[in-house]
């Protein structure tokens, strides 16, 4: 494996099957003699495979070699997303892109956009759970405040499988080719590839948290009802969250960690992952005992179901300009060393 950090791919290429070192290299999809970077968009033209890496068993960045000695980098979810190849210079543009508020012809721009609308009115049922009297102030009772978080579930199943259904039909990044032709798929069964498992956990947890935030608006609940009909699915959902999340996030470091803050993705995925944190902690929080629960207990789950939707919010508001920053990959590096 290798390292990226800011100034580009550093480490040991991978040529073949084996890496200088001796090491082998990431499977490329378990097919012998299928070469990964065959059908190459135009941005890389014929290239030549010299480096690919990933978290095991993932892989998550190729990078090619041009004829002419440019040389290009191509990431997983870049790719999955429809953007355009990473240069291997490692530049960054900084100015924001005012086209990212309105896009409407971008899959990935509405997923954003859906994200962004669940997550707030996550947080605005946070809010009032929080603050009673500011509900009263408005005249929601408890089943009121409980149907914003149901209308917020409703977003996250949406944007949920758009972005499962984007992952399903990209061209599969492991042998970096797509058939021409054939019939677009609803869910995809590609476990193999990391954007993927991360979007089809996301999903399940989605369906699951509508479950809970249903149940949670139903009348005359027991301790133990609450904990099978709302704690459980909301419970694991969480977990389902957190996997997902982790692996959004490492399909961005290409380990099972790195610090990237000069990548935009990285920060996308990050907030996101933050969010699935403060989502679990809520849920383990918002067990419900057989006696009186405890008010701080309570008041800890609402706070970081708050954290949780602040999270998602920030990382669905990032996957805006991470749309609108094509022009920034669309030129290869013309040093022949990197």
């Amino acid at each position: 494996m290798t390292r990226e950090d800011d100034q580009g791919v550093t480490g040991e290429p991978c040529v073949g099957s084996s890496s200088v070192g001796g090491e082998p290299c990431p499977d490329t999809g378990g097919l012998p003699g299928v070469d990964p970077v065959k059908g190459l968009d135009k941005a890389t033209g014929d290239a030549r495979l010299i480096e690919a890496a990933g978290p095991w068993p993932f892989i998550t960045r190729y990078t090619v070699l041009r004829a002419d000695g440019r040389r290009a980098i191509l990431h997983s979810r870049r790719d999955r997303k429809g953007l355009l190849p990473t240069p291997a210079t490692g530049q960054v543009a900084t100015a924001f892109d005012w086209r990212c508020l309105w896009m409407p012809r971008q899959l990935n721009w509405w997923i954003g956009s859906v994200f962004a609308l669940g997550s707030l009115l996550f947080a605005l049922g946070s809010v009032f759970s929080l603050a009673p009297d500011l509900a009263r102030r408005y005249l929601l009772d408890a089943r009121a405040v409980n149907a914003i978080y149901f209308a917020g579930s409703i977003p996250f199943t949406i944007a949920a499988y758009l972005q499962l259904f984007q992952a399903a039909n990209a061209r599969r990044f492991a042998l970096h080719t797509r058939p021409m032709a054939r019939q677009p798929e609803l869910f995809g069964w590609r476990p193999r590839e990391i954007g993927w498992l991360s979007c089809a956990l996301q999903f399940a947890g989605t369906l699951l948290f509508n479950v809970s935030t249903f149940d949670a608006m139903l009348p005359g609940l027991n301790w133990f009802r609450q904990d099978l009909a709302t704690w459980a699915p909301d419970l694991f959902g969480s977990i389902l969250f957190l996997a997902s999340g982790y692996l959004a996030l490492i399909e961005t470091c290409h380990a099972y960690w790195a610090w990237r803050p000069s990548s935009l993705s990285w920060w996308l995925a990050f907030s996101n992952f933050l969010g699935c944190v403060a989502f679990m902690i809520s849920a383990l929080f918002a067990f419900v005992p057989s006696h009186a629960p405890s008010g701080a207990a309570l008041t800890i789950s609402l706070a970081f179901t708050l954290a949780g939707a602040l999270g998602f919010l920030a990382g669905s508001l990032l996957m805006l300009p991470e749309t609108a920053k094509p022009a920034e990959s669309a030129a290869i590096s013309n040093d022949p060393t990197g």
